[in-house]
């Protein structure tokens, strides 16, 4: 009988010692995760068009696995569904907007995304389709523009600056084709989504295209005219990292330090023509 007690209490007295032991090693690693170490680094999942964005992202990963923070990017090729996915959590961040746009987004479809802060400016340009100078522009001219509210009015802001209609006066970043008051080329506003400009030049004369699709349909060397990185347009657009109001997690921050590091600056000035640094 003694014999059986006191192998039941060492029993007992291992099966304690176990219990902690096994509860202070997930305590460490729900740590070593928290603090991005090597046994469980943190994952950041952000949505992004593809260029530049993306790559821009691809070259901020080595900065950021050397803090212990490994980036994951989702490709998105329009301008609705990263933020919807960055909304409803799917996303821990997206970039491929500028501010205009993500207020004009959050007030039509009622979520709450950030800025966390600006990276680049894409300029956008007049690019050539059936015709190669402005000064070819016959009467009639077919003139594609993002059909988006915001990126419709900065294409019309664009075409009024090169003297080719006249807007009326403070119709700004909601200006639309009925707002313009003189067209004395008689152009045709054609809208569309942004992302589809590029393939439809050969259907139009011209296009205002944003710069990133710009890029990702090959037609940077048919650009005419274009924003330039010291104007209104390079404050006011720039291209930010957005997140969900209130998220401050500290490796969103870093992040943001990454895209805005030495490295990134120096890699948008070797690689684009037509993309500045905005920090």
């Amino acid at each position: 009988m003694k014999l059986n007690f006191w192998n039941k209490a060492a029993a007992l007295a291992a099966a304690a010692a176990l219990s902690l032991c096994l509860a202070a090693c997930s305590q460490q690693a729900e740590g070593d995760a928290e603090q991005g170490g090597e046994k469980g680094p943190v994952t950041l999942k952000v949505g992004a068009s593809p260029s530049p964005h993306s790559q821009l992202l691809e070259q901020a990963k080595p900065i950021l696995a050397e803090q212990g923070i490994e980036l994951e990017i989702e490709q998105f090729t329009d301008y609705i569904l990263p933020n919807e996915a960055l909304e409803q959590g799917e996303l821990d961040a997206n970039f491929f907007q500028h501010q205009p746009y993500l207020e004009e987004f959050n007030q039509k479809h009622g979520t709450s995304l950030v800025s966390l802060g600006a990276v680049h400016f894409e300029a956008m340009g007049i690019y050539g389709g059936k015709c190669e100078e402005l000064a070819q522009l016959p009467k009639g001219a077919k003139v594609g523009v993002p059909s988006d509210v915001t990126n419709e009015a900065r294409a019309l802001q664009l075409l009024a600056d090169k003297g080719l209609i006249v807007l009326k006066e403070g119709a700004g970043l909601e200006a639309t084709a009925k707002d313009i008051v003189e067209n004395p080329q008689e152009i045709q506003i054609v809208e569309m989504e942004a992302a589809n400009l590029p393939r439809s030049l050969p259907d139009l004369e011209i296009a205002v295209i944003n710069g990133n699709y710009a890029i990702d349909g090959q037609v940077v060397d048919r650009l005419i005219e274009s924003e330039s990185a010291q104007s209104q347009a390079a404050q006011t657009f720039a291209n930010i990292l957005a997140v969900r109001e209130g998220d401050n997690r500290p490796e969103l921050q870093k992040l943001l330090e990454a895209l805005q590091s030495q490295q990134i600056e120096e890699y948008i000035s070797e690689q684009y023509s037509t993309v500045f640094p905005a920090f």
